[in-house]
């Protein structure tokens, strides 16, 4: 049996006037951002969620629920680092990362080597094992007509030794 184990998370959050865009725990100068409990960073929602799928630790909502206040407007780089201990305390490590940010505008290219920084440092994993690409929705749906943006990510995990 092997100690691989494999996860994937999915977030989408309307985009809104007044409020800071937060993607991989980098800000962005947008004239939006995104709609959420927390700063709505669905980068980093899409993470964690993959890395709770993967150790069979539930969803970000289980630990995070949106009715509790000491989660309201939280950077999401905290529940990251949350999730991160949670792994930790039960036996796994972050193998990689693989996530993809769909998005019509802005164009993120020019953040993703700041993105890959953030969250290797709140993962304890390099930069390397990190990838994040833009995605466009090609104008369908609320993606395309600039009305939200998405993210996908796929981890892998380790039980450790």
């Amino acid at each position: 049996m092997s100690d691989l184990r494999v996860g994937i998370g999915y977030d989408i959050h309307r985009l809104v006037k007044g409020r800071e865009l937060r993607l991989g725990g980098v800000r962005l100068d947008y004239t939006k951002g995104l709609l959420g409990y927390s700063d709505g960073d669905v980068l980093l929602h899409a993470i964690c969620d993959a890395l709770l799928g993967a150790s069979g630790l539930g969803d970000i909502g289980g630990h995070f629920p949106d009715t509790d206040p000491a989660y309201k407007g939280i950077a999401s780089i905290e529940l990251l680092r949350h999730v991160v201990k949670l792994l930790h305390e039960s036996g796994f490590e972050v193998v990689n990362i693989d996530a993809n940010v769909i998005t019509e505008t802005p164009k993120i290219g020019a953040h993703i080597s700041d993105m890959k920084e953030v969250i290797g440092a709140a993962t304890g994993i390099p930069a390397e094992r990190i990838n994040v690409k833009g995605r466009t929705n090609e104008g369908l749906g609320p993606v395309g007509r600039g009305e939200a943006i998405a993210a996908q990510a796929v981890t892998i995990v380790k039980q450790r030794a």
